[in-house]
């Protein structure tokens, strides 16, 4: 649990640091340089995924069950994943309306997706996982869209070509990840 938890606290610490402390973030960049900066957040953010990644699959090994969720939530956790892949998705193409009205989908899908996983999932690591995704998220979501409020900004009017768009990539995207990487990466094949 110390590795996940560890991995944790560098991922996203690491994509936490423009929010909870924007001059040091803008200092660091004008000190070392965009591209420097850039290539150490990137490093930090692919430890924090390793070490988040193995201290999970470590606690899987011995997991401590805190409840059992039924078997039909699996289900459940499988649609809330697919429409976080389409948030997510929505964050990556220009000119959707679902960033119209979010303003940051990536974070939106974060939220769906780590709440899917929270409730399908009753171990003592799925829960520090999953929950510390959820409340991070959720955290930066608010925190972002109070900014865009403060600053009155705006994101500009979204065609639906776009949507469904982002709704076809992310759920092209959600199959072939559940199919192809789940199970070797996480250690569960949603697919058996």
């Amino acid at each position: 649990m110390l590795w996940l938890i560890a991995g944790l606290v560098l991922l996203l610490g690491v994509h936490s640091v423009g929010a909870l402390a924007p001059a040091t973030r803008e200092r660091a960049v004008a000190r070392l340089g965009a591209g420097p900066w850039k290539g150490i957040y990137s490093l930090v953010s692919l430890a924090g995924l390793a070490l988040v990644v193995w201290g999970f699959g470590i606690a899987r090994h011995d997991p401590i069950v805190v409840w059992r969720p039924p078997a039909w939530m699996a289900h459940v956790t499988a649609l809330f994943a697919v429409v976080g892949f389409v948030l997510v998705a929505a964050a990556y193409i220009p000119g959707s309306r679902i960033k119209t009205v979010l303003g940051h989908p990536m974070l939106a899908g974060v939220k769906v997706w780590a709440f899917g996983h929270l409730i399908g999932n009753g171990s003592l690591a799925g829960i520090v996982l999953f929950g510390a995704l959820l409340v991070w998220s959720a955290w930066m979501f608010g925190t972002l869209r109070r900014r865009d409020r403060a600053a009155a900004k705006t994101y500009p009017r979204g065609s639906w070509a776009r949507d469904v768009a982002a709704v076809i990539a992310g759920v092209v995207v959600a199959l072939a990840f559940a199919k192809y990487l789940h199970g070797p990466l996480i250690g569960l094949a949603p697919f058996g």
